[in-house]
């Protein structure tokens, strides 16, 4: 066979029963939700910045991180909503590279899942009690969000998932809210398609279980550029892409409408330090806009301790991704005080 099993896994129940979330953790995440669902549902008016590593690549560095996120965040909570970015898998687009914590907890180690559903469990856990703030990940493999689904109080679907069906599916189960990537192709309809399935109820089979959803009214919209077929990258955070795609919400007469602008990946051409200019473009365009200055909910941003990239090696620089670039912490801090005073 071209497939071997190489390590039973241990359930969800029997994590969170090794790791579990304290009562304290637990209140904290149900009051941050309802501050992030008010976001989503229109009944508050702050903004929500999705701000973290492109990549969660190391626990300590990470935790640093989100801790200075939260002493931003005590300075900026009566603008804005600080959602760390905890991303613990990465798709790969030819299924080369680094796949995030969850499959390489040492990142210059051989996969090992194991370990790594144990160190995500872990890593988030310790960013809440540290920092006061719960987080944001990717859900890029459905079945396993089961791990994180009491510690996450953000998920998004990226660019190579959203059509796919079981991601919709799950996402309909979802309580909190969800993110729908456009596609690589830059093709709105899929991701407006996937967001109506979000928000219907299913029944479908989940880890092995016959299930049925309600539907997750706090489904919406992420635009994060797209690739033409010569490969050249085509924003769409434009004030004319916002426009359209208020009229496509529209026409859906879908629930809370909403977006989330991603301002690197193929908006930014992943030169990251474009990411400022265009979230000062994000803000513009709701002020002159007030549909966009309803639909724009927040902003996605990719930043880290360190700013750049590197190399996996035996020499790494504490706190610089490993994947997509970052903007460093000097310009974060620097971002985020300017959101806060122009929202």
């Amino acid at each position: 066979m071209a497939m071997k099993i190489n390590k039973a896994l241990p359930s969800p129940q029997e994590l969170k029963a090794e790791y579990p979330l304290s009562d304290k953790l637990r209140e904290l995440k149900s009051r941050r939700d309802e501050e992030i669902r008010r976001i989503f549902t229109g009944e508050s008016e702050k903004f929500a910045v999705i701000i973290g590593p492109c990549s969660a690549d190391n626990e300590d560095s990470v935790c640093e991180y989100v801790n200075r996120l939260s002493c931003v965040n005590e300075k900026v909570s009566e603008k804005l909503i600080l959602i760390p970015r905890i991303y613990t898998n990465k798709p790969r687009t030819t299924g080369e590279g680094y796949k995030g914590m969850l499959h390489q907890p040492d990142p210059d180690k051989a996969p090992d899942l194991y370990a790594g559903i144990l160190a995500i469990r872990r890593m988030h856990l310790r960013a809440m009690e540290e920092s006061g703030l719960t987080g944001a990940d990717e859900m890029l493999y459905p079945e396993n969000r089961s791990y994180l689904d009491d510690i996450l109080s953000y998920e998004a679907i990226g660019a190579r998932s959203v059509e796919n069906q079981q991601h919709r599916l799950t996402a309909s189960g979802m309580d909190i809210p969800v993110g729908m990537k456009n596609p690589t192709s830059g093709d709105l309809s899929v991701m407006l398609n996937s967001i109506v399935a979000a928000q219907h109820g299913h029944r479908f089979i989940y880890r092995n279980m016959d299930v049925t959803t309600d539907g997750n009214q706090l489904a919406h919209a992420i635009l994060r550029g797209g690739v033409d077929k010569y490969g050249m990258n085509i924003p769409n955070y434009h004030y004319e892409d916002c426009v359209r795609l208020l009229s496509l919400y529209e026409k859906k007469e879908l629930k809370n409408p909403a977006v989330i602008i991603d301002t690197n990946h193929s908006n930014s051409s992943k030169a990251y330090k474009e990411q400022i200019r265009i979230v000062s473009e994000v803000l513009h365009s709701r002020k002159m806009n007030p549909g966009l200055k309803t639909l724009i909910k927040g902003v996605m941003v990719e930043s880290y301790l360190e700013e750049g990239r590197q190399d996996i090696s035996g020499n790494m620089v504490y706190g610089r991704s490993i994947t997509d670039p970052c903007i460093g912490w000097e310009d974060t801090e620097r971002l985020l005080m300017k959101i806060a005073e122009e929202c």
